[in-house]
């Protein structure tokens, strides 16, 4: 038994829940379930970023003590992620009195290498985020996510020493120490870091009041990288405790658009602090809608809660893990969606286990214990974080049982009255169905239940009264 130790990025609770934050918990979620069915010990971090100017105006707008409004945010991304049927052991909060206290020693210990200094360059306020001379040029000084030109701002700042950790983390990433998913980021980052400035970590108590405050100077709040990046060690105790049982992580999840703040900043803050880089950081695309970048300038977001609630939540497992490829960008529409339900999650999954259910209650045959090993192709692709290729292995073993049941007729056995091979042919079914249902449970965790619930006791087995995915969900 191995201990792992898996990470999500934390969002920032100023906005809503969306399709981003979903794929992050959904791709750690299904890596957690398949280490726990490979027998290990898995803690799974998750958690929210409550800091910052945002959060403060919007409180101050709703006319609640920030405290309050980040409070009753957080509380709805714990019910989107707990609604997500996500198997985390761990939830922190950057504003927990735990945290902000750990943040402030950890400060401390980076102290060698800070420094104070002037920052004169662009600002991004919708971002909350630095922008580089580089950046600004390349979107012609307007951020491309938020539509508003960069403000140019001057202001005294403390600053993380970059140039004290390059070496070690190109070292770290061109050795694979510090392994970058999918291969091609890997190049990306490495041309990032070699134009990679210090990285400013506190910014004036006049321009941000809501934050943690930096030991030793009242004047200013640390910054949100060096905040919101420390949650996945101080969430373990960092640095009151010993947490070499499960770091370094195994895997830490984020979408493309922070990659360079966890591949960059954080390696950084990390050995400043003399601990060891994650062992892999996997990052996944944007879910496009018609083939666009999802935004709410242009009014194409899709809501994850309507979804879900639509058609429920292993539906939504399904799609989003199996059609939205693992790395990069993928589309996503409600046209794709219904096909991929009504003609696979319904017709091939859910049909085959009414019908086989059926045949087995009417023959009067029991369900049976099983204890299998997971073949080699199916471990090598979800130890590689290539979970949408593993679920495509895994339909094409449901389809192969759809194919086994129309070619050797067992309908017609019965008629025939040759219970012998019709007993040994459902049996060979059931056992492969439970077979898939093992290889499910990352995915389909619910579904995965059903099956073994249906077919994996000793009584006879009885069809569900209801099919378990119910065709033409409008």
């Amino acid at each position: 038994m191995s201990k792992v130790y898996i990470c999500t990025a934390i969002p920032y609770v100023n906005g809503d829940p969306h399709i981003g934050h979903a794929m992050d918990y959904l791709l750690a979620d299904t890596f957690a379930r398949f280490c726990r069915l490979n027998g290990d010990d898995v803690k799974f971090q998750v958690g929210t970023d409550e800091h910052g100017n945002k959060v403060f105006s919007t409180a101050l707008k709703k006319g609640v003590s920030v405290a309050e409004y980040a409070k009753q945010n957080s509380q709805k991304f714990l019910d989107f992620i707990q609604k997500l049927n996500i198997s985390y052991t761990d939830f922190i909060r950057t504003t927990d009195e735990g945290h902000v206290a750990r943040c402030q020693k950890i400060w401390q210990k980076l102290s060698p290498h800070i420094y104070a200094g002037n920052y004169d360059g662009w600002y991004c306020d919708g971002c909350e985020g630095f922008i580089t001379q580089k950046e600004y040029d390349e979107n012609h000084g307007i951020c491309p996510d938020h539509q508003k030109p960069y403000q140019r701002l001057t202001e005294k700042n403390y600053y993380l020493r970059i140039a004290d950790f390059r070496a070690d983390i190109a070292k770290a990433i061109e050795s694979d120490n510090f392994r970058i998913l999918p291969e091609f980021r890997k190049q990306e980052v490495l041309k990032l870091l070699e134009d990679t400035p210090d990285i400013s970590i506190s910014r004036p108590r006049g321009k941000l009041s809501w934050g943690v405050s930096v030991p030793g100077d009242d004047d200013q709040v640390m910054y949100v990288w060096l905040d919101a990046l420390s949650n996945y060690i101080t969430v373990l105790g960092y640095p009151d405790r010993d947490i070499s049982d499960f770091w370094p992580a195994t895997a830490q999840f984020v979408g493309k658009d922070i990659l360079r703040f966890h591949t960059i900043t954080w390696p950084a803050i990390l050995l400043g602090l003399g601990l060891p880089l994650p062992e892999n950081i996997v990052s996944h695309g944007h879910v496009l809608l018609n083939s666009k970048k999802m935004s709410k300038s242009l009014g194409n977001v899709v809501d994850p809660l309507e979804v879900i609630e639509h058609h429920g939540i292993e539906a939504f497992r399904y799609y989003f893990l199996r059609h939205i490829d693992t790395f990069t960008d993928s589309d996503f529409t409600w046209e794709k969606f219904d096909e991929a339900y009504n003609n696979e999650l319904a017709n091939d999954l859910g049909n085959l286990i009414q019908r086989l259910a059926t045949m087995c209650h009417k023959n009067d045959i029991h369900g049976q214990e099983l204890n299998i090993e997971l073949d080699e192709q199916y471990l090598s692709l979800m130890g590689s974080y290539e979970f949408s290729k593993a679920f495509d292995q895994i339909w094409l073993k449901i389809q192969q049982i759809n194919k086994n049941i129309d070619v050797s007729k067992p309908w017609e056995l019965a008629k025939s009255g040759d219970s012998e091979k019709l007993n040994t042919v459902l049996q060979e079914m059931v056992h492969n169905l439970l077979s898939v249902g093992k290889y499910l449970e990352p995915f389909l965790p619910d579904t995965a239940a059903k099956i073994e619930d249906i077919f994996g006791t000793q009584e006879t087995i009885t069809a569900p009264s209801e099919p378990l995915f119910p065709k033409n969900r409008q």
